[in-house]
């Protein structure tokens, strides 16, 4: 392994993790009394799926890397943009209903980690066709997307908001950004 090889997978990593940061500064603003074994959790599932998609995309191989690429970004913006809308319903609603959004229900959480791991999926399938071992960029990206993770939500909980409610719109807004920025970035990359 040369030293190049290992800053191109290390920035790999970072760049595969601001969507599981945002997401999870998201969390850690519904939820301000996260205790650790919740956010390692959360970032444990985010580190999981990140790490885990480019093998599946791996093993998928170049035959289904163009069927995939064509609709990964609709994947990710759905996923995100469903979640979202149901935070900031919930952030609307004034009468205690917050309790029932919970972002450490698996359901919900597997979603987030799905959602923001689909490029990684598309990055396997790269590494893949061009034959490069996978192993070592997996835990290389892995440990990243945990680190940025357990950061991200110790951010989220320290952000000050005057009422949870509104650090749900806020929580959702940042999903559908985050969202709407695959997918802008993917439809822009197709029109050039």
């Amino acid at each position: 392994m040369t030293t190049a090889k290992f800053i191109t997978f290390l920035l790999l990593g970072i760049g595969l993790s601001f969507d599981s940061f945002a997401v999870s500064v998201s969390c850690g603003l519904m939820k301000r009394e996260i205790k650790f074994k919740q956010a390692t959790l959360v970032a444990a599932s985010l580190a999981f799926f990140q790490a885990g998609f480019p093998v599946i995309g791996w093993l998928i191989g170049e035959a289904l890397k163009n069927l995939i690429a064509s609709v990964d970004h609709w994947i990710a913006f759905g996923l995100l943009a469903l979640i979202g809308g149901k935070m900031i319903v919930e952030g609307i609603k004034e009468d205690g209903t917050l309790k029932n959004f919970d972002p450490f229900k698996i359901s919900v959480l597997i979603g987030l980690s799905i959602a923001t791991s689909i490029d990684a999926l598309v990055v396997g399938l790269s590494f893949g066709f061009l034959e490069i071992p996978i192993l070592f960029p997996v835990l290389v990206i892995g440990s990243v997307t945990f680190i940025a993770a357990m950061l991200g939500m110790l951010f989220g909980k320290n952000i000050s908001a005057k009422r949870s409610h509104q650090s749900l719109i806020i929580g959702g807004i940042i999903l559908i950004a985050i969202g709407l920025k695959i997918l802008a970035e993917h439809l822009f990359m197709q029109a050039t």
